[in-house]
């Protein structure tokens, strides 16, 4: 998309004037809509959609089917158990789904997702993936940024700092969400910039209210707001000449500009009176049940996102409150297992479906790495009497696109779906394989901050070769 001429020269005008040539020149390429690459081989894929699953789905139930559960029901659990988060375990519990082999590609999995599952021969499967810590504030913190804490920029952020921006008219890094959709536990900074410029931040758009950003429709004239922009920006760039932190200024002008632009640029994004009565139905956007449509609204608004040359697009889960999977972690089925992941399975199943089939006949899969999982699994014992707790030790996450190869398995865990015991996988190794299909080698996209050179990936982190196509 291009810019409206008269709000660039603006925006020279504004900044033209002594700015460090890497600043200015950010700022302008950003603001004439190119796109500023930091890559270090051929790109395969342009954006990212991440369906995060937050609260942690049992991949024992759905993604890595074990005979052995069924075999050994109600049985103690052999070996060492971990202490778990509740430390209130039972007995070897069977899956309460069937499994089989999908696709040509004959993936085993249940049948609690039938429609992901129909998608076999389009996923990229790694069942041997760990995490560090199995307290959801911390597992969300992890997942997102490599970190467990407060402080680091989220993986989104990452993406959109490294790939440049596209589209002018909105953020690189957009967060949805619909009714009754929360926040991860952890919070919004789980999509925060840290010390990353603030253009990189995720943005949260509500497509169930009104307007998906607040205070969307100007309160003043378009010309108005233009001229208020330019005192505002020679003010802060004034302001910005006498303090340290210039390029923290120079952003917050820039995310200025971005706001500007959306104004026209989010109304047409969340206007699908033009997609096809077949298309709406395919996403499930009309279905009675209000999560299924609402996730199927984030679904379709993912495809027109990324359509629009947004760089990385998270999904959000909405809770049904059953089992404990309240509030930010939806997932977290501690009781009545089977009733919660069906309820919340029924939520997101057709809808992603449907994503992966529109963005394959659109000619739009490969250039679109679509990332499924949560912060962790599920134990293959009992919490209680038909519950399961926290498994950080071996979980699965599975991947579609983005020049990755389809109807393959990555890794494994014991026979009960306990601990990864073959290509044990890490939540760097998820980024670094990520990072790597947009072009990028993850151990030189790095930040110098505090005296570090820091890194998405820490000090870790190996790219899953075999997944590559």
């Amino acid at each position: 998309m291009s810019i409206n001429l008269h709000s660039r020269r603006n925006f020279l005008k504004l900044t033209a004037s002594g700015i460090s040539g890497s600043v200015l020149s950010s700022l302008l390429n950003q603001a004439a809509g190119s796109v500023i690459p930091m890559r270090h081989h051929q790109a395969k894929a342009k954006s990212v959609i991440f369906l995060y699953m937050s609260g942690g789905v049992s991949h024992v139930d759905s993604f890595d089917p074990k005979p052995m559960l069924k075999k050994f029901h109600g049985k103690p659990m052999p070996g060492k158990i971990e202490r778990t988060q509740f430390d209130a375990n039972g007995n070897i519990t069977a899956s309460p789904w069937e499994h089989r082999k999908w696709g040509q590609s004959g993936l085993e999995m249940t049948d609690m997702f039938p429609k992901i599952a129909g998608r076999a021969d389009d996923l990229a499967i790694v069942r041997s993936l760990t995490a560090k810590f199995s307290e959801h504030a911390q597992g969300n913190f992890f997942m997102h940024t490599g970190f467990p804490f407060l402080g680091y920029p989220s993986a989104g952020a990452w993406v959109n700092y490294g790939c440049g921006s596209v589209n002018p008219n909105l953020p690189g890094y957009v967060v949805l969400k619909s009714k009754h959709a929360t926040t991860p536990h952890g919070g919004v900074s789980i999509f925060g910039n840290a010390f990353l410029p603030a253009t990189t931040q995720g943005s949260i758009f509500d497509i169930a209210a009104n307007h998906a950003v607040p205070h969307i429709s100007p309160a003043m004239l378009k010309t108005e707001q233009r001229r208020a922009l330019d005192l505002i920006g020679k003010l802060d760039k004034r302001f910005a000449d006498k303090v340290a932190a210039k390029d923290a200024v120079m952003a917050s002008v820039a995310n200025a500009e971005t706001a500007f632009l959306m104004q026209e640029a989010v109304p047409d994004l969340t206007d699908i009176s033009g997609e096809s009565a077949a298309t709406k139905a395919m996403y499930g956007i009309d279905s009675p049940n209000v999560h299924k449509a609402g996730y199927g609204r984030q679904c379709l608004m993912a495809r027109r996102l990324v359509e629009r040359g947004v760089r990385f697009v998270e999904l959000s889960c909405a809770s049904h409150g059953i089992g404990g999977g309240g509030g930010g972690n939806p997932w977290d089925q501690h009781s009545d297992l089977q009733k919660g992941h069906a309820a919340m399975a029924e939520q997101v199943d057709g809808p992603i479906a449907a994503l992966i089939a529109d963005l394959k006949q659109r000619g739009m899969l490969e250039e679109t790495l679509l990332v499924f999982t949560g912060e962790f699994g599920r134990t293959p014992f009992s919490q209680g009497s038909n519950g399961r707790d926290h498994n950080p030790y071996g979980f699965t996450a599975w991947l579609a696109g983005g020049g990755l190869k389809g109807g393959v398995a990555h890794g494994a865990t014991d026979e009960f779906g306990y601990r990864a015991v073959e290509n044990i996988a890490t939540v760097y190794d998820l980024w670094a394989t990520v990072l790597h299909q947009l072009g990028i080698d993850h151990e030189k996209l790095t930040f110098r901050w505090s005296g570090r050179d820091l890194r998405l990936t820490d000090v870790h982190g190996e790219v899953w070769s075999d997944l590559i196509a």
